[in-house]
């Protein structure tokens, strides 16, 4: 097999290029290290069956030879990326998703894309599951990157639908592991960054808005699930084991036990989800799937990272 996985050199992007090559597959990653970086892949450049191509996929793809799978994950993914570049996050949702996907459909391969909880927006449902067609602002802050997913998953099911190309959706929820970047903004390497090096944990609000995390091995099981379905909707990834911001902020301060760190408290940013947490009903019927990973364990795993890189 032969798989095309753009955003390969970011966080989740990175494990499955070592998912698919540990598989047996010949692997072209497609980056323009935006928000990815090479320190991801470098372990990787050496071995035969991998090929880095730096590209933008907001630009047409040329691919020589066979592909059997096109995995779509470029697209900044914290809020602190997609706010300093919004017009990229848009362009890769769109120009990105449509050029991803006219690869797959030339190439008469499969094709999955990367979208997001953020389709769901502040929702109005609790637990989200996917027939929710969200509480999204188009106009707000965040609408780079929601609408930018939002578009992908129409234009997504537009290829599956006129063209017959064999398309999967996962919607991914909070995800963590090794190869976050420490300065991306999302709460828990924010958090992790702020504790290893003694500074104050900022925490948005009162901490009381929710979130899921999920480990990333998990979520590179239900992916991989996923793509070897004929399944065409969205389906949901994540752990439905839901914690306060300010709850996580905690463990992580018990975890780092000398830290000096303490909790300062900052205005809530503007459309920022007040809840999350996936309803994965349908990964576990379709896919036999659900979270092995503690979160206990999945958080030493991510600091042991984090302190090589602090």
């Amino acid at each position: 097999m032969r798989t095309v996985i753009t955003g390969g050199a970011g966080f989740i992007g990175s494990h499955l290029c070592e998912r698919f090559l540990a598989a047996g597959d010949d692997v072209i990653c497609v980056d323009n290290m935006l928000t990815g970086s090479k320190r991801n892949i470098v372990h990787l450049l050496d071995n035969p069956r991998f090929r880095l191509l730096e590209r933008n996929v907001s630009e047409p793809i040329v691919i020589d030879g066979a592909v059997d799978n096109v995995l779509h994950f470029a697209s900044p993914a914290s809020p602190a990326d997609y706010l300093a570049h919004p017009i990229p996050t848009l362009k890769v949702g769109s120009l990105g998703t449509h050029n991803a996907l006219g690869l797959a459909k030339a190439k008469e391969a499969r094709f999955l894309l990367a979208s997001t909880s953020e389709v769901y927006g502040d929702p109005e449902v609790h637990p989200q599951r996917e027939e929710y067609w969200g509480h999204v602002n188009p106009i707000g802050p965040r609408g780079c990157y929601d609408e930018a997913k939002r578009f992908s998953e129409a234009i997504t099911m537009a290829y599956h639908r006129y063209h017959a190309v064999k398309t999967r959706i996962v919607r991914i929820f909070n995800t963590y592991g090794p190869r976050m970047r420490l300065n991306d903004g999302r709460c828990l390497p924010n958090f992790m960054r702020q504790a290893l090096r003694g500074e104050p944990l900022t925490i948005y609000g009162q901490g009381e808005q929710t979130r899921s995390f999920c480990y990333v091995s998990d979520l590179v099981e239900g992916i991989v699930r996923l793509l070897e379905t004929d399944y065409s909707e969205p389906v949901n990834l994540g752990n439905p084991a839901e914690i306060t911001v300010m709850q996580l902020a905690e463990e992580i301060l018990a975890l780092i036990k000398d830290t000096k760190s303490r909790m300062v408290f900052e205005a809530l940013p503007q459309d920022d989800p007040k809840r999350r947490r996936p309803d994965i009903t349908r990964a576990q019927n379709l896919l036999g799937w659900q979270p092995r990973v503690e979160r206990a364990d999945g958080l030493k795993r991510t600091l042991e990272y984090f302190r090589t890189v602090v």
